[in-house]
């Protein structure tokens, strides 16, 4: 297994399974503990984010190694996969601004739709790590650009 995409993909499980912990816990009226499980799963995403854009700079990004007639479908995958990240990190980084601004009302509306976003961000790059690593061999290591479209 490679040694950063295996970390990187450990720490965003990491913060859905802290993100998922901090809603069971604000549902039973804990505040102090969510607060301290929902920081932490933002410093994972954050450790995710960090190890990611190191490799993709230092080293580049895997292509897609299985086969031809399903790289496509791959592809649009990673796609949508990308776009979910995006907009998870946006929305999260919004949630924990109201949160920490105690704008609470409006942390309560936005919270749940950025845990869900999280979750399937998180399960989309779970799935793109197995696609990439363990399911098929990684194609070879380039640039982002060339990694997701082929030039």
């Amino acid at each position: 297994m490679p040694f950063l995409p295996t970390i990187s993909t450990f720490f965003i499980a990491l913060s859905a399974i802290l993100v998922a912990i901090g809603w069971v816990l604000i549902s039973k009226g804990k505040k102090k503990a969510h607060k301290k499980v929902m920081l932490s799963a933002a410093v994972s995403a954050i450790l995710f984010f960090i190890i990611y854009v190191s490799r993709t700079i230092f080293v580049g990004n895997t292509s897609f190694g299985g086969p031809d007639n399903i790289e496509i479908y791959y592809t649009i995958f990673l796609v949508f996969h990308i776009i979910l990240a995006t907009t998870g990190a946006v929305f999260g980084i919004v949630t924990i601004t109201l949160a920490l601004k105690r704008n609470i009302e409006k942390h309560r509306k936005i919270g749940p739709v950025t845990s869900i976003i999280w979750f399937f961000t998180a399960i989309t790059g779970v799935m793109v790590y197995l696609l990439l690593y363990v399911i098929y061999d990684g194609g070879e290591t380039t640039s982002m650009l060339k990694a997701i479209f082929g030039f």
